[in-house]
This record gives C-alpha cells, sequence and structure tokens, in this order.
C-alpha cells in the first residue's frame, strides 16, 4: 500500500478531479437553466433548450454525490467543519436543486402561459442560486471560515451566513456564475436547435470576456489584497489527524504558497481557454469551444486549489484550527481502500456517461419539438 502522505495527496487531488467533474458535467445544466430567458424566445424554443439537458441531468448529478461522498469518507473533519459553517447556503443549494426537477416535470402540465412562465423564472432561478452559492464558498475559502477546535478537538463555529457575504466572496460567486453561463451557453451552441445555437455564440462574447473581467479582478484581490497562511511547523505529514498539533502563520498573501507557480499556470490556462471560446464559437467550432469552456472550468478550479496548498479550509479565527490535507483526512486504511475502489468504479462511470453522451448526441431541433409535444 501507498504511504500515508502520499495518499493524502492523491486524495486531494482527486478531490480537485471529482470538484472539476462535477462543475463541468452539471455545471452546463445550471447553465442553461440560468440562460433559458435569455436564448429561448419562445415556448418551444424554451422546450428545445430544456431538452438538451433533461436526459442527463440527473447522470450529471453523480459527479455531486461523488464529491460529497469522497469529502465525507476521505475528509472528515472537512465534511463536519463545511457543513456546519455553510449549513443555510448548503439548504439554499439543496432547495435549487429540488426546484429543477420539479419544474422539468410541471412547466409542461398545463398549457397556461402564465404557469409556464412561473416555472420557467423558478427554473432561472434555480441555476443562478447554486452557481453563485458555490463561488461564494470559494471565495470564503481564501477569507477564513470563523471556527475553532478545542482541546478535545471538538468544533464551534462562530459565524452566521451573513458573515459569508464578504465583498471578494461576492466578487468570487460573479466569477462561478460568469463561468457556468459561460458554459451553458458553449452546450447551447453544441446541443441546440441553429437559431438558439446562434445566439448563444453572439451572447459568448460578452459572457467569456466578463468572466475573465470578474477571475482577473479576484485575483488582484488575492494576491495584492488578502493575507495568507503558511505552516510554520509541527505538521506531521504521514501522522495521525490533529489540527492542533501544527502551528500556522500569516504570509503576504495566497500567491506564496508552495504550488504558487502551478496555481499561476492553471489560472493562465482558464484565462487563455476562456477568451478562445467565443472565437471557437464564431468559426462554428462548437464542440471545441465547448472543450475550451471545460479547460477553464478546470484552471479557475485547480488555480484555487494550487494557490490554498495545503490547506483545505482555512480557520479566520485561530490559525491553528485550520484543516490541511496532512490533518484532516481518513485513516490510511481507508484512503487505501477508497483508492482501490475509485481506480475501478471511476473509469465506468467515465465510460458509461461517454456512451449515454454519444447515444444521445446531436441537436434537439424545434421541428422535433413541436412534432414530440405537439398535444400541448
Amino acid at each position: 500500500m501507498l504511504d500515508y502522505e502520499t495518499l493524502r495527496v492523491l486524495w486531494w487531488l482527486l478531490l480537485g478531479v471529482l470538484l472539476v467533474g462535477f462543475a463541468i458535467m452539471d455545471g452546463f445544466d445550471l447553465g442553461i437553466a440560468a440562460l433559458l430567458r435569455a436564448l429561448a424566445y419562445d415556448d418551444d424554443e424554451r422546450r428545445a433548450l430544456l431538452e438538451t439537458i433533461e436526459p442527463t441531468w440527473e447522470g450529471n448529478q453523480v459527479w455531486l454525490i461523488l464529491g460529497a461522498g469522497a469529502v465525507f469518507a476521505a475528509w472528515p473533519l472537512l465534511y463536519a467543519a463545511a457543513f456546519s459553517g455553510f449549513y443555510f447556503a448548503m439548504l439554499l443549494t439543496l432547495l435549487a436543486f429540488i426546484v429543477r426537477p420539479v419544474g422539468f416535470n410541471f412547466r409542461n402540465k398545463i398549457a397556461d402561459p402564465r404557469w409556464r412562465g412561473t416555472w420557467d423564472w423558478l427554473l432561472v432561478v434555480a441555476g443562478i442560486v447554486p452557481a453563485l452559492i458555490f463561488g461564494v464558498a470559494f471565495g470564503n475559502l481564501f477569507l477564513g471560515v470563523p471556527f475553532r477546535y478545542d482541546d478535545t478537538l471538538r468544533m464551534s463555529y462562530e459565524g452566521g451566513f451573513v458573515g459569508l457575504l464578504h465583498p471578494f466572496a461576492l466578487l468570487a460567486g460573479l466569477v462561478s456564475v460568469a463561468m457556468l453561463l459561460m458554459h451553458g451557453a458553449a452546450w447551447a451552441a453544441v446541443k441546440a436547435d441553429e437559431s438558439i445555437a446562434h445566439r448563444a455564440t453572439r451572447l459568448l462574447v460578452f459572457i467569456a470576456p466578463a468572466f475573465v473581467l470578474f477571475y482577473a479582478l479576484a485575483g488582484a484581490w488575492l494576491a495584492f489584497g488578502l493575507p495568507g497562511y503558511a505552516i510554520a511547523g509541527g505538521a506531521v505529514v504521514g501522522g495521525p489527524s490533529n489540527p492542533l498539533a501544527k502551528a500556522v502563520a500569516p504570509m503576504a498573501s495566497w500567491f506564496h504558497g508552495p504550488l504558487a507557480t502551478w496555481a499561476c499556470i492553471a489560472a493562465g490556462v482558464a484565462i487563455v481557454t476562456a477568451l478562445a471560446v467565443p472565437a471557437l464559437g464564431f468559426r462554428r467550432a462548437h464542440k471545441s469551444a465547448f472543450v475550451a469552456s471545460s479547460l477553464a472550468i478546470a484552471g479557475t478550479i485547480f488555480s484555487a486549489g494550487f494557490a490554498l496548498f495545503p490547506f483545505l479550509l482555512p480557520s479566520s479565527i485561530e490559525g491553528r484550527s485550520s484543516l490541511t490535507i496532512w490533518d484532516a483526512s481518513s485513516s490510511r486504511t481507508t484512503l487505501g481502500l477508497m483508492l482501490l475502489a475509485t481506480a475501478i468504479f471511476l473509469p465506468l462511470i467515465l465510460a458509461y456517461t461517454a456512451w449515454v453522451y454519444r447515444v444521445l448526441r446531436g441537436r434537439v431541433t424545434l421541428e422535433h419539438v413541436r412534432k414530440s409535444h405537439g398535444m400541448y
């Protein structure tokens, strides 16, 4: 079996991969929902746009389950602290996730335009709210979360929901919203009827630069306006998980961490690929534009992870209570068994997902919608 230090690093990387997988696979679902009223002008077009995600959104949610399960099993201290600190935010996200399938199922039950219009707007909200909350949560990782451990490792949280709405966190929320709107528009350009795809391509000219602007502003704020943390001593990379065993000292910014160079490289990838999305779209290379959007998401998430390394959840009120990859994990045996299970089942999930999307390839045309739903 691999040594404990290596297993912790591998599971940190796997956590990043699962977050990227969720953001890519469920991100365009959220983006499509958020853009429903902007891209589709009548009921037929809205049906067509929703049908680009209805057959696959449940499968895409698997990545959320995988990510949450990985945090629960591999990083139990992180799971406990995050779910305590972000409880209300997670409740709002859960409600938004509940509204989405209800909206898919109920909007077409009654032909009344007011009924369908109400569900359409609820779907828009259900797309924007999770995207915003995910970004705010990431922003708060850099600000630090107000929790601490006592000498018996009992955690106490000393903040509230309003305290999470720091201006930097809200800016990170705008980064997330713009990123997923870009991803949703890129998916619409690939999958929707040509008329909707053309609007999505034009919209990318505004959304992609907006994402880059918000992302660059957040990066500048992070580099010059927010101090970071560094481990000053006491961390045992191959020993039992005990957050209070280490000492933590402030540093000028998170860009002075051990993986700061990799964070900058990932940020560069995010910016370059995001700017390539509208250019590829106008060349009608829609699939390449979607791939570029996916790379921008991966670069954004990995840039945050590399900048934070080795911290997972910094504490804003007691530095040594901050959780790192060295002191927040499960046992070596647990990580090893989970890695084996992941090596077996993750390729199966990827293969099945690829097969599903191959079977469902092709555009959802307005003609198809009118023929298949004419009775409504």
